[in-house]
């Protein structure tokens, strides 16, 4: 297994065991893997996540028992109404770096996915998670673009294409969420 998806499962385990948030962002087919990670975070993956008994008994009905425990992490690319405020009253650059100043605290691990790594408006939310206390991890392409310069932790592809980066980051996120939830959840 890649040893930057290793660290980062490592930083993200400590960060949830503390409560806090992992904050997601990236641009077209990235944006569509924040929601895939936010996904296999937010419900169970491969284990089975029943809620505490005392949560059940405290809403007392059966259906209680089919929900899962979940891990926060808010994918920044999907809220439509607030990004198009955004883009409307502050510029389109700065749509995560917002959501960062808004939903962002120490602690809190920012996720930033760009095949280039040169995406401007995940490169500014990275800058603003980290002067929010933030640490900050950025999956790119060979190289890590301009990314690999503001972030915590690079996990990159071996790869340049596009298409060949996305396919691999799905295995690299994949096993990610696979670690925290074996750490977490087993």
């Amino acid at each position: 297994m890649h040893k930057a998806v290793e660290r980062a499962a490592e930083l993200l385990i400590a960060c949830f065991q503390k409560g806090g948030s992992l904050l997601l962002c990236g641009n077209g087919g990235s944006a569509a893997d924040c929601a895939h990670i936010a996904g296999e975070l937010c419900k169970g993956f491969l284990l089975p996540r029943r809620p505490e008994q005392a949560f059940m008994d405290a809403v007392g009905e059966p259906w209680a028992g089919r929900l899962q425990q979940g891990l926060r992490a808010i994918d920044l690319t999907a809220n439509t109404a607030l990004i198009t405020a955004i883009i409307n009253d502050i510029g389109g650059e700065d749509i995560f770096a917002q959501q960062v100043m808004a939903f962002g605290r120490p602690g809190d691990i920012l996720l930033g996915i760009s095949t280039s790594g040169n995406a401007e408006n995940v490169r500014r939310a990275m800058l603003a998670a980290r002067a929010r206390g933030l640490a900050t991890i950025a999956m790119t392409g060979t190289g890590g673009g301009r990314l690999a310069q503001v972030c915590d932790l690079l996990v990159e592809s071996a790869q340049r294409e596009t298409r060949s980066v996305q396919e691999e980051q799905i295995g690299q996120y994949h096993n990610l969420c696979m670690l925290i939830e074996q750490a977490l959840f087993r």
